[in-house]
């Protein structure tokens, strides 16, 4: 059959499985990837015009708001992957009504939970802030950044959950341009609203709060018009079992991303701690000084990222439909393409790690902190490319038990008790070190389940789509 006379979802599933691996996982990842170095981007922005205001305090507001806005991103990912898998998969029966049910009931239930958070946040906003490792003097300002953010939460969900389930529709591209959009609205306002109009830290938040609703509007209308599966409330599912599904394998993202918030929480505090018993004015650089490490670190932990969640629908699809050597060829690819990716951007990172620290913050006892704390990040980030690619492979099949393990060991199992040793034996040098260690560990215990998933997954290969468009489970008369 001519393929111009083909069906949207025989196209799409000829090109997930007829596709170059490498070609399709490069495809799919740089949209992702842009998309998150963009984001990454106004994250430093934020900190750059906040860094401008000339106080320390200002910027450990960013990073106090860092961590609310991971928990916010915990659960979106978890409901974003959890049901995009489940969108890959039903597509790859040719079933849209089914993967309608899915990404509808995932996004309904994603801004409602948002604007729970908005209203439990915004009516306990001081001690919120207190939890998080706000100290007094970094207080009035987590107060107006929080705010904003808090306001914002239920666009910032919503627009996740799209994005997310935009990707595993191998629509890659139309979910850059949403989130992309949003973040160049936001360093746009964060000039505006701080250098022109002075607003510091209220100005920041509210840029946020205003490129986000603007993502999220863009995202939903490429939604409406691209997408084969389409949001609607009567899609909305009331079977309990489909919510549990969704949870079972979005469970690693919520796990990856609620304790990397709970572990900047618990840095946070540990910071005010010891930098506290120097003084009021070290505990606060601490806290400045660990947002612009985190900021940069972010931004090279999304190469690794970017290229795995590329991999993400195309391990997710072809696992499904029986291309078993093509997912193989996928996470090997995904991995080498990181790494040398990670590599490259990590070497100018550690050499000129005290001049990116101080285009971000001009205070010398913030950059005398950061620096090394940036370029033991920059070694740590190095494992990246191996334990991100495998933890991803394993969420996108659908084996969640093994893929939350391996999500629960870089922000928790190896992290915390990390933290907590280098810590309390040399102070803020344990600070400094403790992220890139667990990086390190996580990393190295990763491989045994890299080897592991390429020996052990089927080489063979299930005969793909017919000229008739016919799929695997068709032919079996499923």
């Amino acid at each position: 059959m001519n393929e111009s006379n083909l069906s949207v979802s025989d196209k799409h599933y000829i090109k997930m499985t007829r596709t170059p691996v490498a070609k399709l996982v490069v495809t799919l990842g740089i949209p992702t990837t842009v998309s998150m170095l963009i984001t990454n981007l106004y994250n430093i922005a934020d900190t750059y015009f906040v860094g401008t205001i000339g106080d320390t305090s200002p910027q450990g507001a960013i990073g106090v708001l860092f961590t609310l806005q991971s928990i916010m991103q915990a659960f979106a990912f978890m409901l974003g992957h959890g049901s995009g898998t489940f969108v890959a998969k039903k597509l790859a029966d040719k079933d849209t009504d089914k993967a309608s049910e899915y990404v509808s009931s995932a996004f309904f239930i994603g801004g409602t939970l948002g604007l729970l958070f908005s209203v439990v946040g915004l009516a306990a906003l001081v001690p919120f802030m207190r939890l998080l490792g706000s100290t007094e003097t970094i207080l009035p300002y987590a107060k107006d950044y929080g705010m904003w953010v808090l306001i914002s939460c239920p666009f910032l969900i919503c627009s996740l959950i799209l994005n997310n389930c935009l990707r595993y529709e191998g629509k890659a591209l139309y979910a850059m341009i949403g989130l992309v959009s949003g973040a160049l609205l936001n360093i746009l306002g964060d000039y505006v609203f701080i250098s022109v109009c002075g607003m510091k830290v209220f100005g920041a938040g509210m840029s946020t709060a205003i490129s986000q609703i603007v993502s999220f509007v863009i995202l939903f209308v490429l939604y409406a018009k691209t997408a084969q599966s389409k949001i609607s409330f009567k899609k909305i599912s009331r079977n309990v079992k489909l919510y549990l599904a969704i949870c079972k394998v979005g469970l690693p993202s919520l796990i990856r991303q609620g304790l990397n918030s709970i572990s900047s929480g618990l840095l946070n505090n540990l910071s005010k701690f010891y930098g506290g018993k120097i003084s009021d004015e070290i505990a606060d650089a601490t806290i400045a000084a660990m947002s612009v490490v985190n900021r940069c670190s972010s931004f090279i932990m999304c190469i690794g990222l970017g290229i795995s969640q590329g991999l993400q629908p195309v391990a997710s699809f072809n696992y499904e439909t029986g291309q078993y050597k093509r997912v193989k060829k996928a996470l090997l690819c995904t991995a080498a393409i990181g790494f040398g990716i990670v590599f490259m951007i990590c070497v100018p990172v550690y050499i000129f790690a005290p001049g990116i620290v101080r285009l971000l913050q001009k205070a010398d006892i913030v950059v005398d902190f950061a620096a090394p704390a940036l370029r033991y990040a920059a070694i740590g980030s190095l494992f990246l490319p191996v334990s991100t690619p495998i933890n991803m492979v394993y969420q996108s099949i659908q084996k969640a038990w093994t893929a939350s393990f391996l999500s629960l060991l870089r922000s928790g199992l190896i992290f915390i008790p990390v933290l907590l040793l280098t810590t309390s034996i040399w102070g803020l040098t344990g600070i400094q070190i403790s992220q890139p260690l667990a990086d390190a560990v996580t990393g190295l215990i990763s491989i045994p389940f890299f080897i592991r998933f390429i020996k052990t997954t089927p080489s063979g290969q299930q005969p793909i789509t017919g000229n008739d468009g016919e799929t695997k489970n068709e032919r079996k008369g499923e």
